[in-house]
């Protein structure tokens, strides 16, 4: 599958979340391709690199039904390292106002390979796995808030739930994590690592927050009728809040305009990449020493390892290449803060053609994600996980286009957690 994907400090930074979790991968553009999205074409059976999504205009407008549960949960000391379990129902998604329904552009043939490079359209995965965090937020308009404090390297989350959703907020005590529970609109969320709450890497000086989407399609927002993918929504969170973004990266798509808000088009979401190059595919890897220094973002969403999953390729070791790529982020900006992402499950329709094992591909790399983002809060760093697996695995296939890239309801979840996370450090 081809996913579009998408400092030493003083405080820790490592965010349970109790969301979702998954491997993040997509089939769209052709292996290697550096460009923006194509219109989301289908590919013939074992078809090779269709486009990515095209630029229309549009996006998410709505947020998901009320009635999400926030995510709560307790970590050990240092960060958490418990068992990630779902932050309770994620509400009915697919509540998102969108203006048309979805459209059939970019959906993989029967019998294509994966994402990016492979089947036209390539799909992209998201993820971003909590350890640590289980509980339930408040499902009702002024619902119940569940919390739980951490004592040193302990981690705490807070998922007040109000209508449309909970944006929870978390604090540690000394060096604890920093968890984010309840998404807007039925999203849960989370964090696991140890970086300090009063740490906010954006600018105080009123300009906006450079926000750089990293990774492959499922970042890029592969299919036709989902131009921005998982940002629109992301945006629209935030700039209903007030708070003042914008995403960087060589790559441009989206629609004009959110909610009257001139929408930020750029990104790094390169269709069927993966991790390294590695065969025909391309590496995101590769773009650290080029986009880190030109956009300086002050945060970076990661959510790579779908299109590794796809192909199989060496998964023993994927945790160890999403080390290093980390590594090399730190090297070009010491101090900027890492969201990674553990990557949405696939549709594993067997009817369909679909691989009804790469799910389970995805599910064991996205389980050795925490103790990736733990090694580098230990050393101090800003870094943060967010599951996007378990908000999608129950009703996956009402969230997913095709076999790997989500659908409009899809990318509005995926905003919502995103945000979710963010929000209490923007």
């Amino acid at each position: 599958m081809q996913v579009k994907t998408k400092r030493t400090c003083s405080w820790l930074l490592v965010g349970l979340v109790a969301a979702g979790i998954g491997c993040g991968s997509d089939p769209g553009s052709p292996p290697g391709q550096t460009g923006g999205n194509r219109s989301g074409g289908a590919s013939g059976s074992g078809g090779k690199n269709g486009s990515g999504g095209a630029n229309g205009s549009g996006g998410a407008t709505g947020g998901q039904n009320s009635g999400g549960n926030a995510g709560t949960g307790a970590g050990g000391t240092g960060g958490s390292t418990s068992t990630t379990r779902p932050g309770g129902a994620t509400g009915t998604v697919g509540g998102a106002n969108s203006s048309g329904g979805q459209g059939a552009g970019g959906v993989p043939a029967t019998g294509g390979q994966g994402l990016g490079g492979k089947d036209a359209g390539g799909t992209t995965s998201a993820g971003g796995a909590a350890t640590g965090g289980s509980s339930t937020g408040g499902k009702t308009t002024g619902g119940s808030t569940g919390n739980s404090g951490g004592v040193t390297g302990g981690a705490s989350s807070v998922g007040g739930s109000t209508a449309g959703g909970a944006t929870g907020t978390g604090g540690g005590a000394t060096g604890g994590a920093t968890g984010t529970g309840g998404g807007t609109g039925g999203g849960t969320g989370g964090g696991t690592g140890g970086s300090s709450s009063a740490y906010h890497p954006c600018p105080t000086d009123g300009t906006a927050c450079k926000i750089m989407p990293f990774g492959d399609s499922i970042t890029d927002g592969f299919n036709s009728d989902t131009p921005g993918g998982y940002r629109v929504e992301l945006f629209r969170l935030a700039h209903s809040a007030g708070k003042n973004i914008t995403f960087v990266g060589s790559l441009s798509n989206g629609p004009s305009t959110v909610d009257g808000a001139p929408f930020p088009h750029n990104h790094e979401g390169h269709s069927g990449w993966t991790i390294d190059p590695e065969g025909s595919r391309s590496g995101i890897s590769t773009l650290v020493s080029t986009v880190m220094p030109k956009y300086t973002p002050a945060i970076v969403l990661l959510m790579i390892g779908t299109n590794d999953c796809i192909d199989n390729y060496d998964l023993a070791n994927a945790p160890t290449r999403l080390g290093s790529l980390i590594s090399t982020i730190y090297d070009q900006l010491p101090n900027v803060l890492i969201v990674v992402a553990q990557p949405i499950p696939s549709r594993g329709d067997a009817s369909k053609g679909d691989d009804t094992g790469l799910s389970a591909r995805i599910k064991s790399y996205n389980d050795a994600i925490p103790a990736v983002v733990k090694t580098w809060a230990d050393k101090g760093k800003h870094i943060l996980i967010v599951d996007m697996y378990t908000p999608f695995n129950p009703n996956k296939t009402s969230l997913l286009e095709d076999q790997y890239h989500p659908n409009l309801a899809g990318y509005v979840l995926l905003g919502t957690q995103w945000y979710s996370v963010l929000q209490p450090l923007l």
